[in-house]
């Protein structure tokens, strides 16, 4: 019978409290993904599982419990919590009962794939770590092909930017560069174009003529993109708004904007 862990002494839980800090993060290149989904797509996407945690008490999901067993059985570490202790660790009321520790590799732009209708969403400084999650969500499901964030921003492995990515942040690319100028190179070098967005752009995004491969960019919540990123962008638009609003949550613009491509492949298509 698996030792089952009941204090919050335990190695494996005060690490699991490290990794909640950013610097724990970086220093050991691994991060805590929670919950039945974001856990199995970290194992069907070939994640690096370091350990994966469960409370035997809590998991009752069948196809959850067979993929734990068949993971230990081919030698990833299982490490059994009482299902109080898991709760006191757990980002959620009512936890599944299961998390994983998975080990990164940090992406740098050199790593994401260009094809003819590649679509990246490029996201200088965002610092709302479910903002950027919620982002790598959609961009998932828009068949986008990475997401890039540019300059200081939210951490992709913060717990509340893996909550709201939804399991998203082991299919997608997510690259990070420290500078807009290294951007706009490999964005030149690659013949990407860059489209940036603005309140103040005389161009409808409904009307642009888009021509992949692309780059969105998008700026950060409070100061939308800089002058200089503005003025290297090839063409710079606006969504049309109506109402009284003045703008909108970054994630849900960052959908608007992934999803008008696929809608015009769509659109453009035969019955």
């Amino acid at each position: 019978m698996a030792e089952l862990i009941t204090s919050a002494a335990n190695p494996l839980v005060k690490r699991m409290r490290l990794l909640a800090d950013r610097k724990h993060r970086r220093r050991e290149s691994a991060f805590v993904v929670q919950g039945i989904q974001p856990v199995w797509q970290a194992v069907e996407a070939g994640a690096d599982i370091d350990t994966l945690v469960v409370a035997p008490g809590l998991l009752r999901h069948p196809g959850a419990q067979a993929m734990v067993t068949a993971q230990e059985s081919a030698g990833v570490r299982v490490a059994r919590l009482s299902d109080g202790l898991f709760g006191r660790v757990a980002d959620r009321d009512g936890p599944a009962g299961l998390a994983a520790i998975v080990r990164f590799a940090p992406a740098g732009l050199d790593d994401l794939r260009i094809e003819p209708g590649s679509v990246f969403a490029v996201l200088h400084e965002v610092g709302n770590p479910g903002n950027l999650g919620t982002i790598i969500r959609t961009a998932s499901a828009a068949g986008a092909a990475g997401v890039i964030t540019v300059g200081p921003s939210a951490d992709p492995y913060d717990p509340a930017a893996v909550k709201a990515s939804m399991g998203a942040l082991f299919t997608v690319p997510v690259a990070a560069v420290a500078a807009a100028p290294d951007f706009l190179a490999w964005a030149a070098a690659n013949r990407v174009s860059p489209v940036a967005t603005s309140g103040r752009a005389g161009v409808p995004y409904w009307d642009a003529q888009l021509r992949p491969p692309l780059a969105l960019l998008l700026g950060s919540e409070g100061s939308g993109l800089p002058d200089d990123l503005l003025a290297a962008a090839e063409l710079t638009v606006a969504i049309p708004m109506t109402g009284t609003a003045e703008s909108l949550n970054l994630a849900v613009a960052a959908g608007i904007l992934l999803y008008e491509l696929p809608r015009r492949r769509r659109s453009a298509s035969p019955s």
